[in-house]
């Protein structure tokens, strides 16, 4: 019920989180586009959210998609096309 609550009042708070080993502060939530540019990911590049365990890492669509964040969550970027022997 808690996580309702918060996504009814929508209230901006600032989370610390790390991008690419970099340590940055953005409100949450916010967007895709957003993290981005924030993170100064490359074009060509795909954001992933680093999730906990034996799960695939969630790509972050660089969009207006809304992102509820996490204080400490990690990120990283990585080519869209990976071309072995280039």
């Amino acid at each position: 019920m808690e996580d309702e609550k918060e996504q009814q009042h929508h209230h901006h708070k600032m989370v610390k989180i790390i991008i690419d080993r970099k340590h940055l502060e953005s409100p949450t939530p916010t967007t895709g586009a957003a993290l981005y540019k924030l993170g100064e990911v490359k074009a060509g590049y795909t954001l992933y959210r680093e999730v906990p365990g034996p799960h695939e890492d969630e790509p972050i669509p660089d969009d207006q998609t809304e992102i509820h964040l996490h204080n400490d969550e990690k990120f990283y970027s990585s080519e869209n096309t990976i071309n072995p022997g280039a």
